[in-house]
C-alpha cells in the first residue's frame, strides 16, 4: 500500500510539472496586480498559497486596491470561486468510501481548474496521494510566481508595469473567448457584462457605489438572469455511449 501511495505521489508530481510552469506565468501577472494593491511580496505569496484561484485572487486584489471592505472582498471571492464547490463534489465521487475525512479536506483545499482536470481524468479510484503530488509541484509555482511579480513590481519602471499588467487581461481573454465559439449564450452575455459594468460606473445613481459592490451586484444579477432564462442542461457537456461509439468508428 505504501508503495502504491509513493507511486501515485510521483505520478502526480510528474503530471503537475506542466501546470506549475503555467502557474509561474499567471502568478507573476497576479503579482503585478497585488503590487498595485500595495501588497508586499510575502502578502502576495501568502494570498496565492491560501487562495489558489486566478479569478478569485484578481477580484480580491482589485477590490483591495479600491479600498473595499472585508465583507465585500470575502463575498466576491466566494462568488468567483463557487465553481470549485461543484468540482469538489465531483472529485468526492472518485474516492473510495473508506477514504478518511482529512484526505478529502486536503484535496479540497487546492481544487483548481487544471488540477481538477488531471485528477478527474485519472481512471479508477482516486488515490489522494496523486493529487498531493500535483499540488506539491503546482502550488509553489503559483505562490512563488505571485511573489516574483510583486518583487518585480517594486523595481520595474511604471511604464513596464503597465505593459505587464495587460498580460493578466490577456489570460482572462484566453479563458472567455474559446467558450464563446461553442456557446451563443456566453457570447451574448460577455458584451452585456462589459456594457453593464461601464454603465454602472458612469450612471449617477449607482456610480457612487463602491467598485467591489458593483462587481458583486453585476455578477449575481447577470448570472442569475442567465441561469433563469438559459439553464444549462445536465447532459450539455456529456456524450452518450452511442455518440462516443460513433466518434470512434
Amino acid at each position: 500500500m505504501k508503495h502504491s501511495h509513493s507511486q501515485a505521489l510521483a505520478e502526480g508530481a510528474h503530471d503537475g510539472l506542466p501546470i506549475m510552469l503555467g502557474y509561474l506565468a499567471v502568478g507573476f501577472s497576479l503579482g503585478i496586480a497585488a503590487r498595485s494593491a500595495h501588497m508586499t511580496a510575502f502578502q502576495g505569496f501568502l494570498a496565492s498559497f491560501l487562495n489558489n484561484a486566478s479569478a478569485g485572487e484578481y477580484a480580491a486584489f482589485t477590490m483591495i486596491a479600491s479600498d473595499a471592505t472585508y465583507a465585500e472582498v470575502a463575498l466576491i471571492t466566494l462568488i468567483a470561486n463557487a465553481r470549485y464547490l461543484l468540482m469538489s463534489c465531483a472529485l468526492s465521487q472518485k474516492f473510495s468510501p473508506d477514504t478518511k475525512f482529512f484526505h478529502r479536506l486536503l484535496v479540497g483545499y487546492d481544487v483548481t481548474d487544471e488540477i481538477f482536470g488531471v485528477t478527474i481524468a485519472r481512471p479508477g479510484i482516486l488515490d489522494p496521494f496523486y493529487t498531493y503530488g500535483v499540488m506539491l509541484v503546482a502550488l509553489p509555482g503559483w505562490s512563488l510566481g505571485t511573489m516574483a511579480g510583486v518583487m518585480a513590481g517594486s523595481v520595474l519602471p511604471e511604464r513596464i508595469l503597465s505593459a505587464l499588467s495587460v498580460a493578466l487581461y490577456g489570460m482572462f481573454l484566453a479563458i472567455i473567448v474559446p467558450p464563446t465559439r461553442k456557446n451563443r449564450v456566453i457570447a451574448f452575455l460577455i458584451p452585456i457584462c462589459f456594457i453593464s459594468s461601464f454603465l454602472m460606473a458612469r450612471l449617477p445613481v449607482v456610480s457612487g457605489i463602491s467598485a467591489g459592490t458593483r462587481t458583486i451586484i453585476l455578477t449575481v444579477v447577470i448570472a442569475g438572469i442567465a441561469a433563469l432564462f438559459f439553464p444549462v442542461k445536465e447532459d450539455a457537456f456529456e456524450e452518450t455511449p452511442e455518440k462516443e461509439a460513433g466518434n470512434d468508428s
